[in-house]
């Protein structure tokens, strides 16, 4: 029960601190992608590290804040806040839950029907499962990624992404060793 009650807060945090703090003057909610994946990777002596996750990413324009500084740059350049909860199936039965901060960067004009990006940065992120190369629950994630929107229409689009993630405790508590994952993600991305 403390487990379960700890998850809440800790992902009602992580939602009540996404959004706020960014829709002051001048930043603008570019759009909102609802993704979901599946990741694999190794424990040492747990055998494989599996799981389901859905994210929200919340999709914030830069690009006003670099033309002001006579920066133009043709593809995407956003702020990503992605909550997240993820089911882990192997080696137990577990969740994650947890939030990352991502800067997202397009390689084609944003009037492109087909917009590959690459997607790169870090997170928080509670983990339920207790395996021997982590020893807290609490730890930091960092991950980078390459995908694609292909858009269906002018303001929606099919999203698929590659993403590579690390997670770690930051040297709190030993051990340290981290735990890898390489994602599979495919969604839908809604743009205003």
């Amino acid at each position: 029960m403390k487990i379960l009650l700890k998850l809440i807060v800790f992902s009602a945090l992580c939602v009540l601190s996404s959004g706020p703090c960014l829709a002051e003057e001048g930043k603008i909610l570019h759009g909102i992608e609802y993704l979901a994946g599946f990741a694999t990777g190794k424990l040492e002596s747990q055998g494989n590290y599996r799981l389901n996750s859905l994210f929200v990413d919340l999709d914030f324009d830069l690009k006003p804040f670099l033309e002001k500084r006579n920066i133009n740059l043709p593809g995407l350049f956003q702020f990503v806040d992605e909550p997240f909860i993820s089911y882990v199936f192997n080696p137990n039965n577990n969740a994650e839950v947890g939030n990352n901060f991502l800067i997202k960067i397009g390689a084609l004009p944003e009037t492109s029907k087909f917009q590959p990006y690459f997607k790169g940065g870090v997170g928080l992120i509670y983990i339920t499962q207790h395996v021997r190369e982590q020893a807290t629950q609490f730890n930091f994630s960092e991950c980078a990624g390459i995908g694609f929107h292909y858009f269906l229409k002018e303001n929606l689009a099919f999203t698929i992404e590659y993403r590579y993630r690390h997670i770690s405790n930051a040297d709190i508590d030993k051990p340290n060793r981290g735990i890898d994952n390489s994602f599979a993600i495919c969604g839908i991305s809604c743009l205003f």
